[in-house]
């Protein structure tokens, strides 16, 4: 009897997911525009109006998610992976053509495509994992959307180190790195990750848990570690590979978990031959009383916390308000992170990659954290987990008050909150869906709220926050503008605070709707529990 790495094996399914936290940690275009926006601007001689644009553009990849979404329920995710990839490799990598003088810029409208292909790249990418992952891990979703979610924010500050580390910054270097990083870790994810019976028993999903929490350890190092880098100033070139090459052993670290699970089955495998013969033979999605109680829900119109198709759930009330709050959250925040290089330029910072990387890993304890702790209170005590939405969104609201006050070192406090609160949002909201809406159509469901991310770029930077700053610049002599000072974006600030407490309102709205859903999954599991325990 040998190791056994079957498709259905648990070794596979952690396997899996540590590939795809590399593709999450790698997922790092959608939130480094002000890395390289800069020197796009200066090449294209662009207005902020028209910068913005081309941002807009890159987060109107997003809105092409549907075809992703429809994807995932008709494609191995071996292929959603590869699509995403390549796409990505060719939109960066015109980018990196441009930036890095290879070839002259190109009409604008040619590079919207590109920018747009290069956001679109992400949204196969997250569909894959996030898919795959929450129905392999479904008992456990707010810690594996954390996990996912909290890797996609650190990629920003882990693309900007090593950047920095080993290229002084050079945004052509930069974008070479978005390039070719993900294509090469997508291709390592197609061998391994994919569908695999989610736990079954109580002591399953005991040791899931335990595993997970070893991730969080192992992703709060990362992210310590990559703080440290970015406060303690400019380092000289052999201290910065070293660090290099430390933050890879640390990205390459959670392998020990299905390393660990394949010496435990090969010990036991000579003892527990008949168990494991007796694993083969159970189903490979979903237990068949789920079977059951999804077919007995659809003979009827479904209810909040039962299986929806797309139009079902768009019937609802609720996923309006769930759709209108995720707008409240991720408009402004965007906004934030496409336009860090601007607002730092205005208020004095020659560099503002220290605001890129702690916008990148304060939204990665945001959703790791909010991830596992909303999870730890349903368990508990029931607890909707929109509720933690309407806590971020209040924290949110204060930290545009303190941009907008424009006082020392407001940046710094801004690009903190900011990364929080974006950081919660996002990793709450996957779940929330979810829980809510069944994991049927969830790729398609997911999707669709995703489209707020093209929606709320345009909104609040392209429009807002282009216009806004426009009308304050001043025009330069290459046929752009600039602006200095704490005027510039005082008034952006002002209405996306405002924004934030409307979304607020739509989370609490939410979390009093859903608070008998979370009462039922709550009860459930401690029914699990103790006939768990009963049976031991």
């Amino acid at each position: 009897m040998g190791v056994n790495l079957s498709p259905a094996s648990p070794a596979a399914k952690w396997l899996g997911l540590v590939t795809a936290v590399w593709v999450q940690a790698i997922a790092a275009n959608n939130y480094t525009f002000s890395n390289y926006s800069d020197a796009l601007k200066t090449l294209m001689g662009l207005t902020q109006l028209q910068l913005n644009s081309l941002s807009f553009a890159k987060d109107a990849g997003k809105a092409f998610g549907i075809f992703a979404g429809l994807a995932s329920d008709r494609l191995p995710t071996a292929v959603i992976l590869l699509i995403g990839s390549v796409e990505g490799f060719v939109g960066c990598g015109v980018q990196w053509l441009v930036v890095s003088g290879r070839i002259q810029p190109l009409p604008y409208w040619a590079m919207c495509i590109f920018l747009c292909m290069g956001g679109n790249s992400t949204t196969w990418m997250n569909t894959a994992v996030l898919v795959t992952c929450v129905r392999n891990f479904r008992k456990n979703r707010g810690p594996v959307s954390g996990i996912l979610k909290g890797y996609v924010g650190l990629s920003t500050a882990i693309f900007t180190d090593i950047c920095s580390a080993l290229f002084a910054d050079d945004p052509a270097k930069f974008l070479m790195m978005l390039t070719v990083v993900p294509l090469v870790v997508c291709l390592s994810a197609m061998v391994f990750l994919r569908e695999i019976p989610p736990s079954q028993t109580a002591s399953e999903e005991g040791e899931e848990t335990k595993f997970f929490g070893v991730i969080n350890v192992i992703a709060v190092v990362i992210a310590i570690y990559l703080l440290v880098f970015d406060i303690t100033g400019a380092h000289g070139r052999l201290f910065s590979q070293f660090f290099a090459a430390i933050l890879l052993i640390l990205l390459a670290s959670p392998l020990l978990i299905p390393i660990y699970l394949l010496t435990k089955n090969f010990v036991s495998s000579h003892r527990e031959s008949a168990d494991v013969e007796r694993s083969a033979t159970e189903p490979l999605l979903v237990e068949a009383p789920e079977v059951e109680r999804v077919a007995a829900a659809e003979k009827r119109r479904p209810v909040v916390g039962e299986e929806h198709t797309i139009s079902e759930a768009m019937r609802t009330a609720d996923f309006w308000i769930l759709f209108g709050s995720f707008l409240c959250g991720v408009g402004p925040g965007l906004s934030v992170v496409n336009n860090l290089g601007q607002m730092g330029l205005a208020l004095g910072y020659a560099n503002v990659s220290i605001f890129v990387s702690l916008t990148s890993i304060w939204g990665f304890f945001g959703r790791i954290l909010s991830g596992s702790v909303s999870e730890y209170c349903i368990k508990r005590a029931g607890t909707p987990r929109p509720i933690w939405n309407a806590a971020s969104q209040i924290l949110m609201a204060v930290g545009y008050v303190v941009l907008a006050m424009a006082v020392p070192g407001s940046l710094y406090v801004g690009s903190v909150v900011v990364g929080i609160s974006s950081g919660v949002r996002l990793a709450v909201t996957v779940p929330t869906a979810s829980e809510l809406f069944g994991l049927k159509y969830f790729g398609l469901m997911y999707n669709i709220l995703t489209l707020n991310l093209p929606l709320g770029s345009f909104l609040f930077s392209s429009l807002l926050a282009g216009l806004l700053y426009d009308a304050e610049a001043t025009s330069t002599a290459g046929g752009g503008n600039t602006c200095i000072g704490a005027h510039c974006y005082r008034l952006v600030f002002v209405v996306m605070a405002v924004t934030c407490v409307v979304g607020f309102g739509l989370d609490a709205l939410l979390s009093i709707r859903t608070k008998s859903v979370y009462a039922k999954i709550c009860a459930s599991r401690k029914c699990e529990k103790a006939s768990s325990d009963i049976v031991q």
